[in-house]
């Protein structure tokens, strides 16, 4: 009996070890994320702003998004209102990351993957 007890502890101890690890992954994709995100923000400055992302990356990018507002705030001392694209997604052949319009789509900064290898 105390075997298969140790064994039951060792498998509980090694789930909460794994879920604690899937738990940190996500936390680094949003920090990632957001970093990402914040960069492009500070580029345009300007007041108005849309987001565009890959379909898979949503709920990703709004959490991002939603961080990375009042940091722009407390920075810029400036409001701003970030919109998610939510009619055209980046492609999904793009390894990942953003671009980010200004209100009218006359600026942009491609903050993708694919961008930052080229540059």
């Amino acid at each position: 009996m105390e075997y298969c007890e140790k064994k039951e502890k060792q498998i509980e101890q090694q789930k909460k070890i794994q879920m604690s690890n899937l738990i940190n992954q996500a936390r680094l994709k949003v920090l990632r994320a957001r970093d990402g995100l914040i960069t492009g923000l500070y580029q345009l400055l300007e007041p108005r702003m849309i987001v565009q992302c890959r379909k898979q990356d949503f709920p990703l990018v709004k959490a991002a998004v939603q961080k990375a507002i009042p940091m722009y705030k407390i920075t810029t001392k400036n409001d701003v209102d970030v919109q998610i694209d939510q009619e055209s997604y980046l492609p999904e052949d793009v390894a990942g990351g953003v671009e980010i319009y200004n209100g009218d789509h006359k600026i942009k900064v491609s903050n993708t993957l694919e961008s930052r290898r080229t540059s």
